[in-house]
């Protein structure tokens, strides 16, 4: 059958096993978007409110399935705006693929009408491969290529088709010197360190008394191996936050998120280990690492670029989580239940009972923790949630209490605000029959998760499970940039900067068709949870909740103190910003948590 150039490219994304593809239309790719139509039956096509959004689809979607997340925009402006969402695939190590158009090949170096040059501007985002089709018979291995290096190498890749070339007729490369014939099909990685590494490791890790663990999103298909070794080496764990699903948070040893958004256990398991074990994880923050030089390493990573970058490890090895980990079982000895180990116990119990205290401090209306503990007990099985950057991130990782089965994510190393909505969008795609809750701060939520509910508005009644949830935490400030400046800067509150307008998402929830709630009573809080995972279509569940109270630091430093006391000096709202500070506090260390 003979195809055009573009019905050629979404036939040949459809053998990479490509089942859906995120975008916007444009002159710029209309030859594209005329065959997109024609192959609807075969290939869905996510119409998104802002190209943006479809990259952060496409990451999204690598995120959740393990595929390849593919996006497309025309050329110019809608090229220009897919770049965040590819840059946070590209800093999380997920694989996606860009297909973008271009000027009419005639028309390149003439200062034509959108054009803008798309190789510089892809050339860091998409540095392992981008490059321009000129010709039809390019297209094939141009594809290929994309599609092969995306995964191998866990990276974006980005396609340029010039629009005059979309409508010509496609041909296969001639038997020719100066041209190349390449297939689809993508072996894999290699995924086994060899014996004499393995045996390394153990030695290490059988040596250890005092074994800490911390694993990220690399381990999150291996959660019945970390647990055996986990259990063979008595060891703690701790977790990188886009790890979080890689265990579930009912082990009594689960020491929950490392880091500034972490818990006091896993800060305690980093400070006393003698031996650390870091499985599938490029962890940022050394700080939270052991102290260089105080104890043992052993990384496992399958990008060798990453082993030995945040601490000096002893046995570096290259391979899946998985199998490197169900290789090194045999080789490690059955450590005995000791004071270690029951310390870890001990503290990841009274820290919990410690989140739980704070939850319930009372606040102005609504303590926003509270709004995800009261939600972390009604989660649904197998549900998928997906969390902006903001405050919001902070009690995602610190209060809701994964269980197996369940899914989440966000924007990790780029921590990109406005997220959360593509991301449980393209959850729901892939994922109709499971429930999908979204966590999103005032700030993201105006900045583009208002549009993408009309795009949610567009599609829930194809889903066989319509339940999908925002829920928007409205303080009205952009709330985690202001608590840096406080800490961080030890400034107060920057009102022109910060303070943002009061909105009623939940009114704008029924404009679209969709359910709206709205509560401002810490006692209904549970009640409008579940009303909203008892509708019978998506809901924007708007909680108002108080900007000051403080997302403590699992460990607080001499300089955090010194700049909170120099903050008073300058913030506006300084009497709800202290006693809701004390209040939290005091929830750590006296019984009942009353101030």
């Amino acid at each position: 059958m003979s195809m055009n150039v573009s019905e050629y490219i979404w036939h040949r994304v459809q053998e990479w096993g490509v089942k859906r593809v995120y975008g916007y239309p444009g002159d710029g790719v209309g030859g594209l978007d005329v065959a997109l139509e024609k192959t609807k039956k075969t290939l869905q096509y996510v119409q998104v409110r802002h190209e943006e959004m479809a990259a952060f689809m496409a990451s999204a979607h690598a995120k959740f399935t393990g595929e390849v997340g593919l996006c497309f925009a025309t050329s110019g402006p809608g090229a220009i705006h897919l770049l965040t969402g590819l840059y946070d695939a590209k800093m999380d190590h997920v694989p996606a693929v860009a297909i973008v158009g271009q000027t009419a090949r005639t028309g390149i170096g003439a200062h034509y009408q959108q054009e803008v040059d798309l190789q510089s501007l892809f050339k860091d985002v998409a540095g392992d491969f981008v490059a321009t089709a000129m010709v039809p018979s390019q297209i094939r291995h141009l594809i290929d290529r994309a599609f092969r290096i995306a995964q191998t190498r866990r990276t974006v890749t980005c396609v340029i088709v010039p629009n005059d070339l979309q409508l010509l007729p496609y041909e296969e490369p001639p038997m020719a010197h100066g041209t190349t014939h390449t297939g689809t099909g993508y072996a894999g990685p290699a995924e086994l360190p060899n014996d004499a590494l393995l045996s390394q490791a153990a030695a290490v890790l059988n040596a250890g008394k005092k074994v800490a663990m911390l694993i990220g999103a690399g381990a999150l298909g291996a959660t019945d191996e970390l647990i055996a070794v986990a259990e063979r080496l008595q060891a703690g764990c701790a977790k990188a936050l886009l790890g979080k699903a890689a265990l579930p948070d009912d082990l009594p040893w689960v020491t929950g998120s490392l880091g500034l958004l972490g818990t006091e256990p896993s800060w305690d398991l980093m400070q006393g280990c003698d031996t650390f074990l870091m499985i599938g994880s490029c962890f940022p923050y050394s700080e939270f690492l052991p102290k260089p030089g105080s104890a043992r390493g052993v990384q496992i990573d399958i990008d060798g670029t990453r082993l030995s970058l945040r601490y000096p490890m002893e046995v570096n090895m290259v391979g899946d989580s998985a199998v490197t980990l169900r290789a090194l079982l045999p080789l490690l000895e059955q450590k005995p239940a000791d004071r270690w180990r029951k310390g870890i116990e001990t503290g990841v119990a009274k820290w919990w009972k410690t989140l739980e205290k704070r939850a319930m401090e009372p606040a102005d209306p609504i303590n926003p923790q509270r709004v995800f503990w009261e939600l972390s007990k009604r989660l649904p099985e197998n549900c998928i949630m997906t969390g902006d950057s903001g405050s919001v991130a902070n009690w995602y990782a610190r209060d809701i209490k994964m269980r197996r089965g369940m899914m989440g994510s966000l924007s990790g190393s780029l921590a990109s605000l406005g997220a959360a909505t593509p991301y449980a969008i393209a959850a729901k795609m892939a994922f109709p029959e499971r429930v999908v809750i979204a966590f999103i701060g005032d700030g993201a939520m105006q900045m583009n998760g208002l549009n993408e509910m009309i795009t949610i508005s567009k599609y829930w009644k194809e889903w066989s499970n319509p339940r999908l949830i925002v829920m928007v935490l409205n303080n009205r400030d952009l709330n985690q940039v202001t608590w840096e400046e406080r800490v961080q800067l030890g400034d107060g509150k920057t009102e022109s900067t910060q303070s943002i307008p009061d909105f009623p998402y939940h009114k704008y929830a029924e404009l679209l068709g969709l359910k709206g709630i709205f509560v401002d009573d810490p006692e209904r809080l549970g009640a409008a949870w579940d009303e909203a995972l008892a509708a019978d279509r998506p809901v924007i569940l708007e909680c108002y909740t108080d900007p000051n109270v403080p997302p403590l630091p699992p460990h607080i430093t001499l300089k955090d103190a010194k700049n909170f006391m120099t903050m008073m000096g300058t913030e506006p709202e300084l009497g709800s910003v202290l006693k809701n500070s004390a209040r939290q506090v005091l929830a750590s260390v006296l019984p009942g948590g009353k101030d």
